[in-house]
Order: C-alpha cells, then sequence, then structure tokens
C-alpha cells in the first residue's frame, strides 16, 4: 500500500502523476516552454483532488532522464524542495524505462521495448528492456546511451519474441542499422514519457527499498557522461611519454 507523487518535465510535456495503491491519476499537458510556471500548481492541484498533503506520501518518484537539460533540471530542483520539506525519499525513473512500460500497457503480450528519445545534436538516447514476466516491468538489458542512429548496435542480449520501437528516436529508423531493425515488429514515435508510467516504477522502487535521499536524486544527461568520458581519454592521449630512467 503507497502513495506516490511523480514529476516529468524530461521533454517538451509537462506531467504530474499520484499512485494510491495501484490506482493511477495524472495530469499530462504538452506545453513547451512552461514548466516552471506549470509544475508546482500542478503539483498542488494533484494532491488538493486527493485531498492528502506531502506529508502523507511514502514518496516523490521523478524523470531523471535523459532528455532535455533545462527540464530534468526543473524537475530534479523542485523533486528535491517537496522531498526535503516532507521529508520522504525520492526514485529517480529512467525516461527510457517509462517509454517502455507505456508501450506495454497497450500490448501486453510484448516482450521487450527498444526505447529511444531524440536528442537533439543528430543524436538519440536508447535503451533496451526485456518485461519482467511476474511483474511487468521493463528490465534493462543493456546500458542506456546516446549516439548517432547510425552507432546503435544489436545487443547481444536481444532474443527472439515481440518487440517494440517507442518514442521520438524513432523518427531516425530509417538510419538505424537493419540488424537492430530486424527485432521490430511496431514503430510507435510519437509517445513521450508520462508520469503515471514513473509512478508505477516509482512505487515498485519505493517498496523494494530503493529510494534514494532527496540530495542523492540527480538527474542523468548520458550525454554528459560521453564527453567526461571522451575527456578524460583525451588527457591521457595527451600525457608526456615517460623518459626512461624516471619512475
Amino acid at each position: 500500500m503507497s502513495k506516490i507523487l511523480a514529476l516529468d518535465t524530461s521533454t517538451q510535456a509537462c506531467s504530474v502523476a499520484l499512485w494510491l495503491d495501484g490506482e493511477v491519476r495524472e495530469d499530462f499537458r504538452d506545453l513547451p516552454r512552461q514548466h516552471t510556471q506549470l509544475l508546482l500548481p500542478m503539483v498542488q492541484q494533484m494532491l488538493d483532488q486527493a485531498g492528502l498533503s506531502l506529508k502523507q506520501l511514502d514518496g516523490i518518484a521523478f524523470g531523471r532522464g535523459p532528455g532535455s537539460f533545462t527540464g530534468l533540471r526543473i524537475c530534479t530542483g523542485v523533486t528535491q524542495g517537496l522531498a526535503f520539506g516532507a521529508n520522504l525519499p525520492v526514485a529517480p525513473v529512467s525516461t527510457l524505462a517509462a517509454l517502455a512500460l507505456q508501450a506495454r500497457h497497450g500490448n501486453p503480450e510484448l516482450e521487450g521495448a527498444l526505447a529511444a528519445i531524440d536528442a537533439r545534436m543528430d543524436e538519440l538516447y536508447w535503451g533496451a528492456y526485456r518485461f519482467d514476466t511476474d511483474t511487468g516491468l521493463p528490465l534493462l538489458v543493456a546500458d542506456e546511451r546516446v549516439c548517432p542512429p547510425e552507432h546503435i548496435e544489436e545487443d547481444t542480449l536481444f532474443a527472439q519474441g515481440r518487440w517494440v520501437g517507442v518514442g521520438s528516436g524513432w523518427n531516425y529508423r530509417d538510419r538505424l542499422p537493419a540488424s537492430v531493425l530486424a527485432w521490430v515488429e511496431t514503430i510507435d514515435p510519437l509517445p513521450e514519457p508520462r508520469a503515471a508510467a514513473i509512478a508505477e516504477l516509482g512505487a515498485a522502487m519505493i517498496a523494494a527499498g530503493q529510494g534514494v535521499l532527496p540530495e542523492q536524486a540527480l538527474p542523468v544527461y548520458l550525454r554528459d557522461d560521453v564527453a567526461k568520458k571522451k575527456g578524460e581519454q583525451k588527457k591521457a592521449d595527451q600525457k608526456p611519454a615517460q623518459k626512461k630512467g624516471e619512475g
């Protein structure tokens, strides 16, 4: 039995959801560049309609990314502030996992989902998920990544079955390798991550004791991680060679 508030502003949409012991209520608005003005009033309206205060919740879930840098910072900041004030644990939920779960809700026979979000700069965010046979929740089978569409590789953990391609990254479908497309039965490039799916995943995380302290609830950009690794490699390549007799 749990009560989980969920927030997401990882894309141009802004959404808030409330998980009430398995029932989900959601307010989803596709209004670009209005996240700062919309998010807190949407949260308050959702709580008021349910007759709840923040301190009556069991935790807060948020879309931790990947997604829009600005949107992720807004959502993370609001989540941390709310959780600090009410002393609540936080569940950072992958937006790619949320997309995968949304796809399965529409087709419970699916065995896996290849979730992709347009990352701009001619790249996409990508994650491959299989669905747990008991819970129906998505399980990551390969690291989430950011790269050009042509660089996506077939993951060795894929297995025969019914797979769906979901998310705005699939607008690049004509540039994806044939070996990846061969796994996909259907493609739906329209959905955006929604707070309702984030609430469901967050509730499972909180129930499993996987919630974190508010200050540990951080966004995941993926692109920053890649840039950092490239920077570290560049420094290593530029390090002067050790002369004989040194060391």
